[in-house]
């Protein structure tokens, strides 16, 4: 197959936008700058290379398809030593489920098994007694003024849990600096300390928790104990990065669309029941997750652009949810629409925690309209300095 040329003023073109993206102002609304990029077409040039996809339909195909691959560790060491793609972090990263393809991500899969309803029920307790803790916590705050939510609920729900360092996911950017790369090094070195020693804990003393399970199924298809050891900690961090990084991101946008809206607060305090739509539409609306990469694993065509072997795009997650051949009225928040998004992302890599963020967002509005009375925004959030993974800094709120 022959390879399409594309002209170098299309590329420009992107590179412009891209540098909106990066911008403060462009961090904190990018949604204009997605709405110019769904007006080129599904599919466009990205500024350094590859591809960006924002049409809803396109985004969703690659990410059910066989045919797109994780940018795994082979891949990653054929872009060579002095790549971004081989500093520390990412290699360790390249360990993890969310970066291996078939059959390793089968086994490893298969290994983690699925959060049933039985441990769903469990954390759940958990989940509802730790909200109500921070919710008391934030309520005696606000006695004394405005306070932020994001520190005092949003990080904490997460956290409760499992606990990690917002730092590690920069060497998952698009277009991570030097400075965020070591810091995603420093704090990837930590976390593999930590969590092998957790690992190796609880290989002395199980007990009824995901890691003495992981232990237990790796060692039914691992007979080398430092192997099946290392395998667990593999999936403790990658469940632990989405748990915090991406949850906590959910929890503080939902709070945010929440208190800047009377008229959403007075809606859901009335109606419980769109708690669900609520969380579902948020979702939608400003995922935690903006930007997800794939490889292809053969020369294609993809939204009429051809597209190389090894070549990665990179689907426009925020700027699909907002494609109005998807979504009627894309820029309206409507927690009565029916739920189709991509935040979890699609096919054999969807979230294996998307149950345990739809339960703590879904019992956090509960408790929040149920328990306080109607907040107001004090001022925007400061958002992080990130393309691909949405983070808010802060989320200060008073009573009304």
């Amino acid at each position: 197959m022959g390879v399409a040329t594309t002209p170098s003023s299309d590329r420009r073109a992107s590179a412009s936008l891209f540098s909106r993206l990066r911008t403060a102002r462009g961090q904190a609304d990018p949604f204009p700058i997605y709405e110019e990029l769904l007006s080129r077409g599904g599919v466009s040039p990205a500024p350094w290379g590859g591809t960006f996809v924002t049409s809803f339909a396109v985004c969703d195909q690659v990410l059910r398809s066989r045919d797109w691959l994780e940018p795994d560790k082979r891949w990653r060491e054929r872009q060579g030593s002095g790549t971004r793609w081989n500093a520390p972090s990412s290699r360790e990263m390249s360990n993890t489920l969310a970066a291996l393809n078939p059959p390793d991500h089968t086994r490893a899969r298969r290994a983690a098994g699925t959060f049933d309803r039985a441990t769903v029920q469990r954390i759940g307790r958990t989940v509802n007694r730790t909200a109500d803790q921070l919710l008391d916590t934030l309520a005696e705050r606000l006695r004394d003024g405005e306070a932020d939510f994001a520190t005092l609920v949003g990080e904490e729900l997460p956290i409760a849990t499992i606990g990690l360092t917002h730092d590690q996911v920069f060497t998952q950017e698009l277009l991570p600096s030097a400075s965020q790369l070591a810091a995603s090094d420093a704090a990837t070195a930590e976390l593999r300390a930590y969590f092998m020693d957790l690992v190796k804990d609880r290989r002395a003393r199980p007990g009824e928790d995901p890691v003495s399970r992981w232990i237990e199924s790796w060692d039914s298809v691992e007979p080398d104990r430092d192997k099946a050891d290392e395998a667990v900690y593999f999936l403790v961090l990658f469940v632990l990065l989405a748990a915090l990084e991406t949850t906590a991101t959910l929890l503080t946008t939902m709070t945010l669309l929440l208190v800047e809206s009377p008229a959403r607060w007075d809606l859901v305090a009335d109606r419980p029941d769109l708690v669900p739509g609520f969380v579902e539409e948020t979702l939608r609306y400003d995922p935690p997750t903006h930007v997800i990469s794939r490889v292809a694993a053969a020369d294609c065509v993809l939204g009429g652009t051809e597209i190389r072997k090894d070549e990665m795009v990179h689907l426009m997650v925020g700027a699909a949810h907002r494609d109005p051949a998807k979504h009627r009225e894309p820029g309206v928040f409507d927690p009565s629409r029916p739920p189709a998004h991509l935040a979890f992302s699609g096919g054999i890599h969807y979230c294996l925690g998307a149950p345990l963020a739809r339960l703590e967002a879904q019992t956090l509005l509960r408790q929040l309209i149920r328990r306080l009375p109607r907040l107001t925004l004090v001022r925007r959030p400061t958002m992080a300095p990130r393309v691909a993974f949405r983070r808010p800094l802060n989320l200060d709120v008073a009573l009304t």
